[in-house]
């Protein structure tokens, strides 16, 4: 296994995450622009399988998808905001069902509480309708973190992995490489 394309993808994780908490306006304005290409891919290629066998809920899937990703490219920040509005009413509406399930529970068993998730979920979702600003910043900060962490135990593979160099196991096929 080559140890220094762990070595690099642990650095750019790491540099990933750094640049999330220096820049976090142009963090999210790339994930929006990635998030925009990966719909435009999907929604010509849907299109293009649906128009072949004359499928047309793929090619309308395909059109939603592609018309998604110019919506994204032309207005980002706006799309940034949808999204933080949709995860805020998907928390506040999953904590609803959560409250109905609770009460319901609370007459056959002992321990709804557990369910006070309900609760945390609703004021997710408050918060995030309250102060969008913040949440894509901690949106964006929560990612920041995850590559750094995601980055540093990269790199503590990337030397272990450097360490094994030269020693044999059983199950290896040739010299210094692992079957694995």
């Amino acid at each position: 296994m080559n140890w220094w394309l762990l070595i690099l993808r642990g650095c750019l994780a790491v540099l990933f995450g750094v640049v999330a908490f220096v820049w976090p306006q142009i963090t999210l304005l790339a994930l929006v622009f990635l998030w925009g290409a990966f719909a435009l891919v999907d929604g010509a290629a849907s299109a293009l399988l649906g128009s072949s066998g004359r499928w047309w809920p793929m090619v309308l899937h395909g059109a939603i998808g592609v018309i998604a990703a110019l919506a994204a490219f032309l207005f980002p920040g706006l799309t940034a905001l949808v999204l933080l509005y949709l995860i805020a009413a998907w928390a506040i509406v999953r904590g609803a069902f959560l409250m109905a399930a609770a009460i319901q529970l609370r007459r056959r068993m002992r321990g709804e509480w557990l369910l006070l998730d309900a609760g945390a979920s609703i004021l997710l979702g408050l918060l995030l309708v309250l102060f969008p600003g913040a949440g894509l910043l901690s949106l964006v900060w929560l990612i920041g973190v995850y590559a750094i962490i995601s980055g540093a135990l990269t790199l503590i593979l990337a030397f272990r992995v450097r360490s094994l160099r030269g020693r044999r196991e059983p199950g290896d096929v040739g010299p210094g490489v692992p079957a694995w």
